[in-house]
C-alpha cells in the first residue's frame, strides 16, 4: 500500500493562491508552470459511519471525466513544523454508481468492501475544486506537485462556503522527504499561510456542523 507524504497549509484568501501561482521556486525547488483543473469529490460512507470510525475516507474523484476512488487511512503526527503528514492511501478506477461491486476490480474496491462490511454506501458531502497545478523540482528531479484549490463544499445540494488551501505532495518517484520539508517550510513562513493539521473533509465536517 502507498504512502502518501504531504505538506497541506490554509491560506487567508484566493489572493494568496494567486502569489503562489506566480512566484518561479521554493527556496532551493523550482516550479513549473501553472495549470488550471476542475475535480469533483464525493466523500462516501455507510449510514452508520463504518470508515469514519476505522479512521478511513473514501473519496470519489471525478476529473477531465474519470473517476477514481481513493481510500486514506489515519495520517501520523506531523514530522516537521511545516506540517508534514504521512498517511496509507490506495487508489483505483471507479464509476459514478455508489456500488463498489460494479466498479472495475482493484485493491482499493476490496478495502472499500472490507471496512464498509457490505453496507451500502452514501454520498455524506461534496467538494467541488478549481485546482492550480505546478510541478516542484529540485535539480532538475521531480520531487513533487504545489496545488493550490479553491474549494466549495456542498452537502444535500447546499452551499457551506469555501476554502482556500494549499498542499505540496510528494511525487510517488521521490523518496526525498527532507527536501519535500524544506520546500514546505517555505511555504509555512510566507504570509497568508498556515500549516494545517486538518483534512478537507474534516473542515467541511466542521463547517457543516456549525452551520
Amino acid at each position: 500500500m502507498a504512502i502518501e507524504v504531504e505538506a497541506k497549509l490554509r491560506a487567508d484568501g484566493p489572493d494568496v493562491l494567486d502569489a503562489l501561482a506566480a512566484i518561479p521556486a521554493l527556496g532551493r525547488a523550482s516550479l513549473g508552470p501553472a495549470a488550471m483543473v476542475a475535480e469533483v469529490d464525493r466523500y462516501l460512507d455507510t449510514e452508520d459511519g463504518a470508515l469514519a470510525a476505522a479512521r478511513w475516507a473514501c473519496r470519489l474523484r471525478e476529473r477531465e471525466g474519470q473517476l477514481r476512488v481513493s481510500l486514506k487511512g489515519p495520517p501520523d503526527a506531523p514530522t516537521t513544523e511545516a506540517g508534514v503528514h504521512r498517511r496509507p492511501e490506495v487508489e483505483g478506477p471507479a464509476t459514478d454508481v455508489l456500488d463498489p461491486s460494479a466498479w472495475p476490480a482493484s485493491e482499493a474496491r476490496d478495502l472499500l468492501a472490507e471496512l464498509a462490511g457490505g453496507a451500502p454506501l452514501r454520498e455524506r458531502l461534496r467538494l467541488r475544486q478549481q485546482r492550480t497545478e505546478r510541478a516542484v523540482t529540485l535539480d532538475g528531479t521531480r520531487l513533487g506537485t504545489l496545488t493550490l484549490d479553491v474549494v466549495e463544499i456542498e452537502a444535500g445540494g447546499r452551499s457551506a462556503g469555501a476554502l482556500h488551501v494549499v498542499e505540496l505532495e510528494m511525487d510517488p518517484s521521490s523518496s526525498d522527504e527532507a527536501a519535500l520539508a524544506e520546500a514546505a517550510a517555505h511555504l509555512g513562513r510566507m504570509p497568508g499561510l498556515t500549516p494545517e493539521p486538518m483534512t478537507k473533509l474534516e473542515h467541511a465536517l466542521e463547517r457543516l456542523a456549525g452551520r
